[in-house]
C-alpha cells in the first residue's frame, strides 16, 4: 500500500491551469433588441498580497479552517488515514480538509465527492506543500475562495460586505468573513433570520478559537461583543439605478429556469438575453416620475413620504416588457413591481366574473349549478345582505355580512357586465359566494396569481380585500383575458448562453386557464369600463383598451390594469413605510381633492405610458 502511494505521488503532477474562477468573467445582460443593458460581476479577481491582509484577519481564517496550517504537511494526518481506510474498505469519502486541500480542490479539481478525487486532492496537497511557500498557499487560498454575493477572493468579499479594502478590516469583521468559508449561502445574515443566527454563533466561536490559537488575547476578545453587521447586498456593474431591478429579476430567473448553482453563475461568462424593451422601460419610468412630481408639490402632506408606485407590462406570450421596481435599486432593493404586500382590491373582480361564466353558480344546496351570462342580473344596491344557500352569511362576531358600494351608491338591478364595468361591489361579493370562493381561488391561480398571495376565503375575498398579488402577476392575469383564456406565466429571459453555448431553460408553457368564451366576455366588460365606466378617464389614451380600476375598503391602494393588443399593464399606487410594511390610507395623495378615487392616479399614469409607446 505504501509503495502504491509513493508511485502515485511521483506520477501526479500539479496542473498548469487553474479552474475557471481564476479567469472569472462578468455576466452580460442584453435588452430585447440585442443591445447591452448591463454587466454584472467582476471581470477578473482582484489579487491581494498576503501582507495587505491584516494578521488578525488571517488568524481568523486559520482559526476557523486550519489552525495547524503552518505546521502540517498540507494534509491532516488523521484525515489521510481516514481517507485511505475508506479507499480500502469502500467507505464514504472523508471531510476535514486543510486549507491546502481546499485550495487544491477549488483551484485544480472539480467538486465531486468521489474517492478518486479525494485521493488526488491529498496527493496534490502534499506535493504543493513541498513546492510552495506556506504564505503563498494561504495567499492563493484567500484570493480564490468563494465568499458569496458573487465574490471570489477576500478583497472582493471585503468590498461586498463592508464597503472597504481588506487592509481596513478588524479582527471581528475578519471573523465574520471567515465564517462565510463554511458556506456563504448559510451565513450571509442579510438573507434570512436563520442565517443571521448561524452567522452570529459562528462569528463568536471563531473569535473564541482565536484566543485558543493565540491570535487574540482574552482582553482583546472581550472587546468584540457586538456582531459586525455587514451592509446589504448591492449589485455592482449595473448600467443605472432602474436597470438594477431588471438585472436582479433576470438573474433570479436564469438561475431557476437554467437549474444553475449560485456559485457557478457568479463565476461569470453568461450572456443573458432578456425580454425587456428599452423604449418601453424609458416610457414607463418617465410616466412614473411624472406622476411622482405630484407627490412632491408644496401642498403635499407629510405622509406622502411613503407614497410608492409599482408597474409592469407583459406581452401576450408572457414576456415581461417593462417594470418599474422603485427609484434606485442600489438605495432600495425592494422591488415594487414584484411586491406581494398590497391588497389588489376590486381589480380582482374580473377573475370572479370569469369563474362565474365558466363554473355557473349554486344558489340552492343539492341542486345543479345554474349557468350565468353577461346579462344575468344581480342586486346592485348598497348594504345588500350576502346570502348563502342556507340563508344570510354571518361573520364571527354574529353580524350579517353586507356588501358596500363606493360612495354608498345604490345601482338597483344591474347585469354582471355592468357590475364589472362600473365597479359595483355588492353584486360581485354575492357572485363570489354563489360561484364558491374555493372555485374562484382556483381560477385565480390558473390565471397566474400565486396561491401564497391569495387571502382567506370570506365574502370580501371576491373584492380582493385580503389578496396581495404583485403588479407583474396582475398584468399576467389580465393578459389571460386578452389571449382568449390561455395563460403564460410572466418571464424575463428569452435565452442564455455560456461563452456562446446555449444554456437550456425550463421556461413557462401556455396553458388554458378559462374558456375563450369567458375570456371574451370579460374583455367586453373591461372595454365598457374604459369607454364609459369606472376607467373612462383612460379612454382617450388608446382606442379599444380594456381595463379595470381597483380600490380597497381601507383606501390603501389604487390599481389600474388594462390590455391593449400589444400588452397588459398593471399599475398600483399605494402608501406604505418600508420599515414596517403596513399599508397606509391614500387620502389626499399629492393634494387630490376629497372624493378622488385612489385609482385615478394609476389610470393617469397608465395613460401617459400607453400614449408614449403606441
Amino acid at each position: 500500500m505504501t509503495g502504491f502511494v509513493g508511485i502515485a505521488y511521483v506520477v501526479t503532477d500539479i496542473p498548469d491551469d487553474l479552474n475557471s474562477f481564476a479567469t472569472q468573467q462578468d455576466n452580460v445582460y442584453y435588452w430585447a433588441d440585442g443591445s447591452t443593458m448591463a454587466r454584472a460581476g467582476w471581470v477578473s479577481r482582484q489579487e491581494m498580497q498576503l501582507d495587505r491582509v491584516p494578521a488578525k484577519v488571517q488568524g481568523a481564517v486559520l482559526a476557523a479552517e486550519n489552525a495547524s496550517f503552518y505546521s502540517d504537511p498540507g494534509v491532516s494526518p488523521s484525515g489521510v488515514l481516514r481517507a485511505l481506510r475508506a479507499a480500502v474498505t469502500g467507505g464514504e469519502t472523508q471531510g476535514g480538509s486543510t486549507i491546502t486541500q481546499q485550495y487544491v480542490k477549488n483551484a485544480y479539481l472539480n467538486q465531486d465527492r468521489t474517492l478518486s478525487r479525494k485521493f488526488t486532492e491529498l496527493l496534490l496537497a502534499v506535493k504543493l506543500d513541498n513546492q510552495k511557500d506556506k504564505k503563498q498557499i494561504l495567499e492563493d487560498y484567500l484570493n480564490t475562495s468563494w465568499f458569496g454575493r458573487g465574490t471570489y477572493g477576500i478583497q472582493r468579499a471585503s468590498q461586498a460586505y463592508y464597503r472597504k479594502d481588506v487592509s481596513q478590516l478588524n479582527a471581528s469583521e475578519g471573523a465574520f468573513l471567515a465564517s462565510l468559508l463554511k458556506g456563504a449561502g448559510l451565513y450571509d445574515p442579510t438573507l434570512s433570520k436563520e442565517n443571521r443566527e448561524r452567522a452570529v454563533e459562528r462569528w463568536s466561536w471563531i473569535l473564541d478559537r482565536m484566543v485558543v490559537t493565540g491570535q487574540l488575547s482574552p482582553a482583546e476578545r472581550a472587546t468584540y461583543t457586538k456582531f459586525p453587521e455587514p451592509t446589504a447586498a448591492s449589485l455592482p456593474g449595473t448600467a443605472n439605478a432602474q436597470d438594477g431591478y431588471l438585472v436582479e429579476m433576470a438573474k433570479a430567473y436564469t438561475i431557476k429556469a437554467g437549474h444553475l448553482k449560485d456559485s457557478d453563475f457568479d463565476l461569470g461568462g453568461y450572456q443573458i438575453y432578456t425580454t425587456f424593451d428599452k423604449s418601453r422601460m424609458a416610457a414607463l419610468t418617465s410616466a412614473v416620475q411624472q406622476t411622482q412630481k405630484g407627490f412632491d408639490a408644496e401642498r403635499r402632506p407629510a405622509t406622502d413620504t411613503h407614497a410608492k408606485i409599482g408597474a409592469a407590462s407583459v406581452a401576450p406570450d408572457g414576456r415581461l416588457l417593462a417594470v418599474y421596481g422603485g427609484p434606485d435599486y442600489l438605495k432600495q432593493g425592494f422591488n415594487e413591481s414584484n411586491a406581494t404586500t398590497i391588497p389588489v382590491g376590486t381589480a380582482f373582480t374580473p377573475i370572479v366574473y370569469a369563474a362565474a361564466l365558466d363554473e355557473g353558480v349554486l344558489r340552492t344546496r343539492g341542486r345543479a349549478r345554474t349557468p350565468v351570462t353577461a346579462a344575468t342580473t344581480y342586486d346592485g344596491n348598497d348594504q345588500v345582505s350576502v346570502q348563502t344557500p342556507e340563508g344570510p352569511y354571518w361573520d364571527r362576531s354574529g353580524k350579517v355580512v353586507k356588501g358596500r358600494n363606493d360612495g354608498a351608491r345604490s345601482w338597483g338591478q344591474v347585469t354582471l357586465r355592468q357590475a364589472v364595468a362600473n365597479s359595483v361591489n355588492t353584486p360581485m361579493v354575492q357572485l363570489g359566494v354563489d360561484v364558491g370562493l374555493d372555485r374562484v381561488e382556483t381560477f385565480a391561480e390558473r390565471a397566474g396569481l400565486l396561491g401564497s398571495s391569495l387571502g382567506q376565503r370570506i365574502p370580501t375575498f371576491a373584492l380582493g380585500e385580503n389578496s396581495t398579488p404583485s403588479a407583474i402577476r396582475m398584468a399576467g392575469a389580465y393578459e389571460t383575458f386578452a389571449a382568449d383564456g390561455m395563460h403564460t406565466d410572466p418571464y424575463s429571459v428569452r435565452s442564455v448562453t455560456l461563452n456562446g453555448n446555449a444554456v437550456p431553460l425550463d421556461g413557462p408553457k401556455p396553458a388554458r386557464a378559462m374558456s375563450a368564451r369567458a375570456a371574451r366576455s370579460v374583455t367586453e366588460a373591461l372595454r365598457d369600463a374604459v369607454t364609459d365606466g369606472s376607467a373612462k378617464t383612460a379612454r382617450t389614451a388608446h382606442p379599444g383598451a380594456a381595463g379595470k380600476t381597483g380600490t380597497t375598503a381601507a383606501n390603501t391602494a389604487g390599481w389600474f390594469v388594462a390590455n391593449t393588443e400589444k400588452e397588459s399593464t398593471a399599475v398600483v399606487v399605494y402608501r406604505m413605510s418600508l420599515t414596517d410594511l403596513i399599508p397606509q390610507p391614500l387620502t389626499g395623495l399629492g393634494g387630490d381633492a376629497p372624493g378622488t378615487p385612489a385609482s385615478e392616479r394609476a389610470v393617469r399614469l397608465w395613460a401617459d405610458y400607453i400614449k408614449a409607446v403606441k
